[in-house]
């Protein structure tokens, strides 16, 4: 906290001759503002990829929705509606019979309940939905990020 302080104030000081920059303040203190934010923020990016390996998350997903089909606590088809609101972003409802492979009113039983275990959320009755990540689903989506 102190470096971003220090050089954030450094990047407000009076330009120092004619050579750094245009304006009143120093050209040269906004790059080293610049390249310690970035470098900060590359850090950071490294730091949550490594603690939450997104390569990975798909196929947490698919093994917990598996064992959750065993204990029939989700329905088969499940998987196939969270693939794809984590890979789209988010799903129309009236997509889920085509998503599941099942008929529409069994597509919507699937939906229904991943909407119950919060495994999708939406933000109206009607609305599309995305990926949710509840408490009992974030111990084993992102293992590494759930402290014990």
């Amino acid at each position: 906290m102190q470096d971003y302080r220090s050089l954030l104030a450094q990047a407000d000081l009076q330009r120092l001759n004619d050579y750094d920059g245009r304006g009143n303040l120093t050209m040269a203190g906004l790059v080293r503002f610049c390249e310690f934010f970035l470098e900060t923020c590359i850090d950071q990016i490294d730091f949550m990829t490594e603690l939450l390996e997104p390569t990975q998350l798909l196929n947490r997903i698919e093994a917990n929705v598996a064992i959750a089909i065993q204990q029939r606590s989700l329905l088969p088809g499940s998987f196939a509606l969270l693939k794809a609101a984590f890979l789209e972003g988010e799903i129309a409802r009236g997509r889920a019979a085509a998503i599941s492979g099942y008929r529409e009113r069994q597509a919507r039983s699937v939906l229904k309940r991943l909407i119950e275990r919060g495994l999708l959320v939406a933000d109206s009755p009607k609305g599309a939905v995305r990926l949710g990540f509840p408490t009992m689903a974030v111990e084993q989506w992102l293992p590494r990020l759930w402290a014990e």
